[in-house]
């Protein structure tokens, strides 16, 4: 089964989230630093789709452009997304079983 992770080498939620995914038996991981090659709106948002939340939920609000967006619509959320992916809450990991934001970490189990 193949595994996409939406990863930032920076955050140790992501690569516990990493770590996860390369240990487990049978997974083909495709690691996408998301900061150097973001995913589309479009593609942001079937994320969330397939994940089962709103871009609200999946907003960095620890980042400065995220306080910026309090109250802000679902359209202008994904907008602020694609300008600025650093927005994007990490790790975003798909699998052909779903799509699951690894906080925790332990979360991706669900789609593997």
């Amino acid at each position: 089964m193949k595994a996409v992770i939406w990863h930032n080498p920076r955050c140790s939620k992501s690569r516990e989230t990493l770590a996860i995914l390369e240990a487990a038996p049978g997974i083909e991981v495709e690691v996408v630093d998301y900061l150097k090659t973001p995913p589309s709106r479009a593609r942001i948002a079937e994320m969330y789709r397939k994940a089962g939340m709103t871009a609200a939920e999946g907003l960095r609000k620890a980042e400065d452009g995220a306080k910026l967006l309090k109250g802000a619509s679902e359209d202008a959320i994904l907008d602020a997304m694609a300008a600025d992916p650093i927005l994007i809450e990490r790790p975003l990991v798909e699998t052909p079983k779903g799509v699951r934001l690894g906080r925790p970490p332990e979360k991706v189990r669900e789609i593997l």
